[in-house]
């Protein structure tokens, strides 16, 4: 691995800790079923006839791979078929998916193949888009669990009053954060991989990185859960901000009832934020040398992400020796942010992001 990918691979592997570390460690995905996650849409099929939209749940596979397999089924290219987002190898997954409506009426709810099984199918008019999804909704089992309970209730606590920094996971950079190494090789002007996946994962790790590095300093100097001067805001469910000039008791008001939040760049053409959050960010950035303006080069358009995130409907039991947690988080949202927060998974295999 270069110098320059090893250093970025402690800032996207290994961030700073909001609440003082994990209380101890546990077991993450001893087995599928231990990690259980269904996508919500939010809306239902809407009996147009060009697609199907199918419910899948998925084991042991991979989003891309599913989705090449629904293709051969229907007789459609790879290409055409939508799904919302990609959801980790090892766990027992129900996401959706839409495919070509085919030419002969198929009957697909029942069908099963490897690694995954349509639970329905039923007419929709449009192809599904990346990130067209309400969240998704865990329960997540962590096994041989090994920390005080005192500390714990602590960190769970802290938890539910302040949320947790909004990383992206490690699934996000690649096995071992292999993706950083051909990261390191765009910064230095080598042209991205042909294939439209293989070029998208370089991008995405690429912005991910640098809202990590952002996000680590950030915590590191306790202003990740406060909104500084110049900041680019995100209003809460949407994916839309506005520039906050001076911070007022209002914004104050506001971001303590979490209908706002801080942001970090998603670096491409386009706003940035001013003042002192906009000193902070671009000294970050600096630390990147050309990897921003190759960004902008691709045509990549500026977003933001929030730099907090709050798990809803979160529930903690700690029995015998395991710990089950159930939480709905917003699209985008990594379960292993609000896990990093609490113990430790020491012996759990960085997975690829369906890589």
């Amino acid at each position: 691995m270069s110098e320059c990918a090893a250093r970025w691979r402690a800032a996207a592997l290994a961030p700073p800790y909001a609440h003082g570390g994990p209380a101890g460690s546990a077991r993450l995905k001893a087995a599928a079923e231990d990690f259980v996650v269904e996508e919500r849409l939010g809306f239902a099929a809407d009996g147009g006839v060009a697609h199907l939209l199918l419910r899948v749940e998925k084991r042991g596979r991979d989003t891309l791979a599913v989705a090449r397999e629904l293709a051969r089924l229907v007789g459609a290219a790879p290409r055409d078929v939508g799904f919302a987002g990609l959801k980790d190898r090892l766990a027992v997954a129900t996401q959706y998916f839409t495919v070509p409506a085919p030419r002969v009426p198929l009957a697909l709810a029942g069908v099963e193949g490897a690694g995954f099984r349509i639970l329905a199918a039923e007419a929709h008019s449009r192809k599904l888009r990346r990130g067209a999804l309400a969240g998704n909704a865990f329960t997540v089992l962590l096994r041989e669990l090994e920390a005080p309970p005192l500390l714990l209730a602590e960190r769970l606590a802290a938890l539910a009053a302040a949320g947790v920094p909004n990383y992206f996971g490690p699934q996000r950079f690649g096995r071992d954060g292999s993706n950083l190494e051909s990261v390191a090789r765009f910064a230095a002007g080598e042209a991205l991989p042909r294939a439209r996946e293989a070029r998208a994962f370089v991008l995405s790790a690429a912005r991910s990185l640098m809202f990590n590095a952002l996000l680590a300093r950030r915590v590191a100097n306790g202003s990740w859960a406060r909104l500084l001067p110049g900041e680019l805001v995100n209003l809460a469910g949407r994916n839309s901000w506005f520039a906050a000039g001076v911070i007022d008791a209002e914004l104050e008001a506001r971001l303590a009832r979490r209908d706002l939040h801080p942001t970090g760049p998603l670096a491409g053409r386009g706003p940035a934020p001013s003042d002192l959050a906009g000193a902070l960010e671009a000294e970050v950035l600096a630390g990147f040398g050309e990897l921003p303006a190759a960004l902008e080069r691709e045509g990549l358009e500026a977003a933001r992400r929030p730099l907090r995130l709050w798990p809803e409907d979160f529930r903690a039991v700690a029995e015998s020796g395991t710990l089950r947690l159930e939480f709905r988080l917003p699209p985008g949202a990594y379960a292993t942010a609000v896990i990093r927060e609490l113990v430790a998974t020491p012996d759990h295999p960085l997975e690829p992001e369906d890589a």
